[in-house]
């Protein structure tokens, strides 16, 4: 956490403590406003000094509060000007109001003419070019650190909602390609049992590998890639049992390092391979898997017998639209999906860019 961000933190969490602290800083900043004789009175420049910081907290908390929301909030920018102009007026008519009444009187040695309050509500061009000036003097800035305090946090909620969103449709997307998996791996154990394979209990077996990787080991939005090569081979162990001698499958796999990546992804797309290739095809089912990991990028391709029309576009299942989405709320820019029939087989290419995590 940067140390603008912990600063946001403690006004955030401490607003009257910031508020403190902050015209503390500005009252020690503006003693510099009086020369050394003037310390000699000290009693004197405390007196003005509180006068000072008084009327500038009155003018910056009324710009800060009240204005900067108005035009932010409201098109009614003529009725702003005319509250911004009738408060900074009544602002500077009360500063002028508390020097003569009241600071003059403290550090002034009578006898001193007074001016009436009728010719301070009327000297127009005085409250402008003197008291005007001074009680707004640290308003714009006290104006100016509220409003990117206060943009800095509407834009870190905003992230955080835009966060929470992905996280929600992520969990969304596993909730629906898990049961998808779920009920695809119990279709072929009970084609197995309804004609009393003695390889039914190796596929239960298999199985329960499988979920105790699924609902355990997946909570965690990355996991490592030879978790994930371990699932796939568990998988591909299953059917293998189902198809017996009828199935080829080419899983080759080389990592030059165990990095991690989302859950569930890989194994969905070599689900995808056997539900819609050879599960379709008339022949023996040949499943090709390539995995590759060099250098933090990624490299997965896995391609099926599924006869297909040359140039057909394999993207209307359910569940690799659910693949994409997943992939896109994840990695963003940092991947590519590509998806192709090449010489009657359907290709399956994922490269993603992986970084630290």
């Amino acid at each position: 956490m940067s140390l603008f961000e912990k600063i946001i933190q403690f006004s955030s969490s401490h607003r009257l403590m910031s508020h403190v602290l902050f015209w503390l800083v500005v009252a020690v900043i503006f003693l510099n406003r009086y020369d050394m004789a003037e310390f000699a009175e000290l009693d004197k420049v405390l007196y003005r000094h509180c006068y000072y910081i008084t009327i500038t907290m009155v003018a910056s908390y009324f710009v800060a509060y009240l204005i900067i929301p108005l035009l932010l909030k409201s098109e009614r920018y003529y009725l702003t000007a005319v509250i911004f102009l009738t408060g900074s007026y009544l602002i500077s008519v009360v500063s002028r109001i508390l020097v003569i009444y009241v600071l003059e009187p403290l550090i002034r040695t009578p006898p001193f003419g007074q001016e009436s309050i009728l010719d301070i509500f009327t000297d127009i061009p005085k409250l402008i070019t003197h008291y005007f000036a001074l009680s707004f003097s640290m308003a714009w800035l006290f104006a100016l650190v509220k409003l990117i305090k206060d943009q800095y946090i509407v834009q870190k909620h905003s992230l955080l909602l835009e966060k929470q969103k992905a996280q929600t449709e992520l969990h969304a997307l596993k909730a629906q390609l898990n049961p998808h998996f779920l009920f695809n791996t119990l279709n072929n154990i009970y084609s197995l049992s309804l004609v009393n394979s003695p390889v039914t209990s190796q596929s239960i077996a298999g199985l329960s590998q499988i979920l105790d990787h699924v609902l355990y080991r997946c909570s965690e939005p990355f996991v490592a890639v030879s978790a994930e090569i371990a699932l796939i081979e568990n998988y591909l162990a299953l059917e293998r049992l189902r198809y017996d001698d009828s199935l080829a499958v080419n899983f080759t796999h080389s990592t030059d390092q165990d990095a991690l990546i989302t859950p569930l992804i890989l194994l969905s797309l070599v689900e995808n391979a056997f539900k819609h290739g050879s599960g379709e095809n008339m022949g023996s089912p040949v499943i090709d898997i390539m995995l590759e990991m060099e250098k933090q990028i990624f490299r997965f391709k896995i391609s099926n017998g599924f006869a297909a029309q040359h140039g057909q576009v394999y993207s209307g299942r359910i569940g690799l639209t659910n693949i994409k989405k997943q992939l896109q709320l994840v990695y963003g820019d940092a991947h590519t999906l590509l998806v192709s029939a090449e010489q009657n087989k359907f290709v399956v290419s994922l490269e993603i860019v992986l970084r630290d995590y």
